[in-house]
């Protein structure tokens, strides 16, 4: 392991720029116009196998967006493990709001300024570092496969028929993702636990054209009011989301696991600092930590109607939209819930309006076990590379393709990521500190050594 934390030190700024690089390329998966660019960065992770020493590396097309593929296999009698990651970012918007341009990498007070930096561009590609470290110095302990897909910032809607497709390529003992976040750079922890995801489309619609808002206006029901109430009445003054049935089936948390919970590291005022907020809201009985990790949400992702140009115009609009995600805990489903929100959205629907719901995508939450030899082989991996034990906690994103994973393949993952919940995934000015970038590479193959070792 020396040869590989000297190789490291060594190749710290190749390893820098070949990231830079693959974040120049604009892979936004939920936007037509970038399918080329998509293709591309297919294209620039297949060769970057290639290129650490790959014996396969393929580019799988799909009805969407290609999965790469690659391998090296040292011997079948060894342990196998499989690298998920995906090259596919965010949309930019709002572009206005980025400090320097989304798709131009900077670099400033130790961190890369770009789209995808984190999630998931930058994290992947310390899994191919790694990889390219042990071939280098022949330390490699056990096979490899990676599967990086280009569609999950829109759901991976193609990669469980790939997975169904090729289970037998895909054959391994855990997969391996870094797609989650860390406490901080000084307080490692791995994710046990990832929360489900229903994410839905509403349309309401009033009058058959826009109206003038003096002639028709106290007359004629205005959809962005009526979306609006609709969207209020979600919740009560508990900010208890209001659809019948919705908590039926949550797992509820034993107090001695909020207890540990609540023995990470939070400071309240440093993150309302951070957020630039006067205080928190959320569900009442709940700590902010337990919040976005143990409690389902509900939360209007966006949302649009009438007009919204420069000066004014008085309309009333015909119709008005909104995008709203769901959150699930252990238990939920995502397609019941789905279905709960779409009867409960039309029966509340007054009879002045039309609603329509358009469900996008979903995912279940997924725990996973703390006892397992991967577990084990992450947690000391960590504390090998951070000098720290690392502290096991559940994350508030969703990986929905973990649950399928588990259910496709028999394989449960072990989620060991490197990124800050402060790194702006999904927002204006994503970055990603180099010292993760760089610890995250260190870290791997000590996974790698000790979850061979513990296999024997």
């Amino acid at each position: 392991m020396e040869k590989v934390k000297e190789l490291l030190e060594s190749s710290k700024q190749q390893f820098i720029d070949e990231l830079l690089e693959l974040l120049r390329i604009p892979s936004v998966s939920a936007d037509p116009k970038y399918k080329p660019e998509v293709a591309r960065a297919a294209e620039f992770v297949k060769q970057s196998l290639i290129n650490a020493g790959a014996d396969k590396a393929e580019v799988f097309p799909t009805k969407g967006h290609p999965i790469v593929y690659g391998e090296k296999i040292i011997d079948e009698k060894l342990p196998t493990i499989v690298v998920y990651g995906h090259y596919d970012v965010q949309p930019a918007d709002p572009i206005n709001l980025w400090s320097s341009p989304p798709f131009e990498p900077v670099i400033k007070d130790g961190k890369i300024y770009a789209r995808g930096s984190c999630d998931d561009k930058g994290q992947v590609y310390m899994h191919i570092k790694a990889f390219d470290l042990m071939m280098k110095t022949n330390t490699l302990p056990c096979n490899i496969k990676f599967m990086i897909e280009g569609e999950e910032e829109v759901g991976s809607n193609n990669l469980g028929d790939f997975v169904k497709a090729n289970k037998e390529k895909l054959k391994g003992n855990v997969i391996l993702i870094s797609d989650t976040s860390m406490l901080a750079n000084d307080t490692p922890s791995i994710d046990i636990g990832l929360r489900g995801l229903s994410y839905v489309e509403v349309e309401v619609v009033g009058p058959n054209r826009d109206l003038h808002s003096g002639v028709y206006g106290g007359a004629v029901a205005n959809p962005i009011n009526i979306l609006c109430k609709m969207i209020a009445d979600m919740k009560d003054e508990n900010n208890h989301i209001t659809i019948p049935g919705f908590y039926d089936d949550v797992q509820d948390v034993s107090d001695a696991d909020r207890a540990e919970m609540a023995k990470a590291p939070f400071n309240l005022n440093d993150y309302k600092k951070d957020l630039e907020i006067g205080d928190v809201i959320g569900e009442t009985g709940y700590s902010t930590l337990e919040r976005t990790s143990i409690r389902p949400t509900l939360d209007v992702n966006g949302i649009w109607g009438g007009y919204i140009g420069e000066g004014s115009k008085t309309v009333l609009p015909s119709k008005a939209n909104a995008k709203i995600s769901m959150r699930l805990v252990p238990n939920q489903n995502s397609d019941k819930v789905t279905a709960m929100f779409k009867s409960y959205f039309e029966s509340v629907a007054p009879a002045c309006v039309k609603v329509k719901v358009s469900a996008h995508h979903g995912g279940e939450p997924v725990l996973t076990p703390t006892d397992s030899i991967a577990f084990k082989a992450s947690s000391m991996a960590m504390e090998k590379t951070f000098g720290k034990k690392p502290i096991p906690t559940r994350s508030g994103g969703s990986i929905p393709i973990v649950a399928l994973f588990e259910k496709e393949l028999g394989l449960k993952s072990v989620l060991m990521g490197f990124g800050l919940d402060s790194d702006n995934i999904h927002s204006p000015d994503e970055h990603y500190g180099i010292f993760n970038y760089l610890k995250g590479i260190e870290t791997i193959p000590y996974f790698f050594k000790y979850f061979t070792e513990l296999s024997k």
